[in-house]
């Protein structure tokens, strides 16, 4: 029951992708509100899940996750009721919120029920492919729902399933919280939310508005500021959110880095992928769905395979090889030019997704093995923010400076060939609005339109696949600088006692 949802989950995170062009020609979104559409949800998420994550431990896992499911259902049923743009952020946002409180659950769970070393690092396998699976599989179960139905299906498609998943919990699941009260961090809840909406506010305006506007960079401003006084504040607090002590264990600190920036690569390079399947190879939602298939199929292996090799070697080497391999995936990206065929995106699909799969596994084994059993929800939530915030800030970063890339090219070059300034402005929107556009016109211009479209959407998508190849090789040269080499296993110090037993150390895994 913890799978089905958990697969929910994940699924929800981008099974809009591929119903962009649909529900642009419903409600007519602008492109800040297509990217908030899409990243609403990992946006709430992200900025919530620490303080789900407390309640979660206090008020009761199995009580958490079916309230989570019950409040994604009822957001659904809003978004699929949706009129116009605003209340379709609106309900992304409260499946994110429905989602925060679901999400620490499970693997607390996990975390409680497998106290073997082996057997937990198997459940975690099984959590991490079951959740890659559900991300990566997102564009197919939406393309084949929208292709059948609408878009609106994608939302309908969540009810039932989560009201059933929500009954069967409380028959097979059992309870579990911590009875020991610690008041909820309020004050750093509302702060580290503040700050990611803000920052993600400013890079999703950045193309619309302009990178050096006074809203842009005024948002900016305030993103650092508000990270500043959160800092601060939970310093201070007698009960942070997140208290400083858990990161400064290296497994935790440097494990959720790895997590964060691998969500923020790939889901980022998903997103940007989706569009060149529908806007420039003319594939439809169904079609370009299924395109997508490999990439939670390497994930799903990586994350197998990458189980028994922490066993035997530890998480360091893990975590490296899948950086190292999403990286190698995303510069096979960066090689495209126009007129490359699918074969180029298989291999991208297959590297990425291996190492995603890996990097996955061993990440989420090296923070969830380093609390304590008492503390296993927050530790769940900061494995889950660093994934939500890395891949909220992943598709707004990569789609923003897509967006701009794509948009002063294509404009430039039309221009260049003497097109007239309303067919400039109505072509230079984005790759899908413009292959819309074209449909229109009559053969000669309709090629010349298509085909400045493509060189300018790969001149961005190489961009993009440059810039993520280089994080997550960075990442994968501080991995190995910064993460333990070696650590044993939290369970051979105590440090998972149910009563809370901590280590030397404060939280767990104390390196060798």
């Amino acid at each position: 029951m913890l799978c089905v949802g958990l697969y929910l989950l994940g699924l929800d995170l981008t099974v809009l992708n591929v119903a962009i062009p649909d529900l642009q020609a419903d409600l007519r979104p602008t492109v800040a509100e297509v990217h908030w559409i899409v990243d609403g949800y990992a946006l709430v998420l992200g900025g919530t899940v620490l303080a789900a994550g407390t309640v979660t431990d206090r008020t009761g896992r199995r009580l958490s996750y079916a309230c989570g499911l019950t409040l994604c259902a009822a957001a659904s049923v809003l978004g699929a009721l949706a009129g116009a743009p605003w209340q379709l952020i609106a309900a992304r946002c409260g499946m994110g919120a429905g989602a925060a409180l679901m999400m620490p659950a499970t693997l607390s769970l996990i975390r409680n029920l497998f106290t073997d070393p082996r057997e937990r690092r198997r459940a975690i396998a099984v959590w991490t492919a079951v959740l890659g699976a559900g991300g990566l599989t997102g564009p197919l179960v939406g393309g084949w729902v929208v292709e059948h139905f609408s878009w609106r299906a994608v939302f309908w498609l969540n009810v039932p399933l989560a009201l059933v998943t929500v009954a069967a919990a409380f028959l097979l699941v059992p309870e579990s919280r911590v009875r020991r009260g610690e008041r909820l961090d309020v004050a750093g809840a509302l702060l580290s939310a503040c700050v990611l909406l803000t920052l993600v506010g400013a890079v999703i305006e950045g193309p619309v508005r302009g990178w050096t506007s006074p809203v842009v960079l005024g948002g900016f401003a305030l993103a650092a500021a508000l990270l500043t006084v959160w800092a601060r504040q939970q310093r201070r607090s007698p009960h942070p959110l997140l208290p400083p002590e858990l990161l400064r264990d290296a497994r935790i600190g440097i494990g959720a880095l790895a997590l964060a920036l691998m969500s923020f690569a790939l889901f980022g390079a998903l997103f940007v992928m989706t569009l060149q399947l529908q806007g420039v190879m003319g594939h439809t939602p169904w079609e370009a769905g299924v395109r997508t298939v490999p990439l939670p199929a390497a994930l799903a292996v990586g994350a197998f395979a990458g189980q028994p090799l922490i066993g035997r070697h530890g998480e360091r080497p893990v975590v490296a090889l899948g950086l190292v391999l999403v990286s190698l995936g995303l510069g096979v990206l960066a090689t495209t030019a126009p007129g490359s065929g699918y074969g180029r995106l298989v291999l991208f699909q297959a590297l990425a997704g291996l190492g995603a799969g890996m990097t996955a596994v061993a990440g989420t084994e090296a923070v969830m093995g380093a609390v304590p059993a008492a503390r296993a929800g927050l530790g769940s939530a900061v494995n889950d923010a660093t994934r939500q915030v890395g891949s909220a800030l992943g598709v707004a970063v990569q789609g923003s400076l897509l967006a701009t890339l794509y948009t002063d090219r294509i404009r430039t070059t039309l221009m260049d060939n003497g097109v007239p300034g309303d067919v400039v402005g109505s072509a230079d929107d984005t790759v899908l609005a413009t292959a819309a556009l074209a449909a229109r016109l009559p053969e000669p211009e309709r090629t010349r339109l298509l085909g400045a479209a493509e060189d300018a959407f790969v001149h961005g998508l190489t961009h993009t696949a440059l810039l993520a190849a280089a994080v997550t090789a960075l990442t994968a040269a501080a991995v190995w600088r910064w993460f333990p080499a070696c650590a044993r296993d939290v369970a051979e110090y105590g440090a998972a006692d149910p009563g809370g037993a901590r280590t030397k150390s404060g939280f767990g895994v104390r390196p060798q």
